[in-house]
């Protein structure tokens, strides 16, 4: 409890001093809603196929876009290594910056998710399932983009990397291409991106299909990877210290 207690106070401060802001607003909302715009007004297809890549890809590029940023404007102005002098352990740090991007990362997902389920007239399966794969998912992309964050040490080569990682990401994980008409060598590199698994237990939850032979494979490796992600910026973030 104490553990979670520094974390959240951590959490507390990203969002007030870089979250709370309306172009970190907007850009958490109104990006994800118009990339999944774009695809919803060019798809000729079966819509309620492309709606769970839809959602996941909001959560994704909600949730990420501003774990990068939060993270590589302190380490370019000095005030994370004023955070390791907190009487706080590497662990709280690192709950605490996942917690921070999870919080802002569901609350503009969620927005833009609102939007899209009347457009794409969706009525989902199960509503407890469809809940609990968001909230699952938006923790693991805010862990993931935490990661990506402390992965470069040059915070002015932070995006690029970023940038780097996500896009090929989104033509690969089932959101526009299923994962059925893949190679097969593309099939296996899906299989070990977290998106893809985010897609997979939001498509089972609304539609009942997913490509993976049993459903809670993908629920089950989403809090695995988010766990392993957690313990990986912990150990980032000691490597960091001088």
């Amino acid at each position: 409890m104490i553990q979670m207690k520094k974390a959240f106070y951590i959490a507390k401060k990203d969002i007030k001093e870089y979250y709370l802001k309306p172009p970190t607003i907007s850009w958490g909302i109104l990006f994800p809603l118009a990339f999944a715009l774009t695809f919803v007004i060019r798809s000729r297809g079966d819509i309620h196929e492309l709606a769970p890549g839809l959602i996941s890809l909001a959560l994704f590029f909600g949730t990420t876009s501003m774990a990068s940023a939060s993270i590589v404007f302190e380490r370019r102005i000095g005030a994370f290594e004023r955070l390791l002098l907190y009487p706080a352990s590497y662990l709280d740090i690192a709950l605490g910056k996942v917690l921070s991007s999870f919080l802002f990362g569901t609350i503009s997902s969620i927005a833009t998710i609102f939007l899209l389920i009347p457009l794409l007239k969706l009525k989902p399966l199960s509503i407890p399932l469809l809940i609990a794969s968001i909230f699952s998912s938006t923790f693991l992309f805010a862990s993931f983009g935490v990661l990506l964050a402390f992965v470069s040490r040059d915070p002015f080569n932070a995006m690029t990397i970023f940038n780097s990682v996500r896009f090929p990401m989104i033509f690969l994980s089932g959101i526009f291409i299923p994962l059925t008409r893949l190679p097969p060598p593309l099939r296996a590199i899906s299989l070990l991106l977290p998106l893809t698994y985010s897609v997979e237990a939001i498509k089972y939850s609304v539609i009942g299909t997913c490509y993976l032979i049993n459903p809670l494979i993908p629920f089950s490796l989403i809090l695995i990877l988010s766990l392993l992600f957690i313990f990986i910026i912990k150990q980032l973030i000691e490597r960091s210290v001088p």
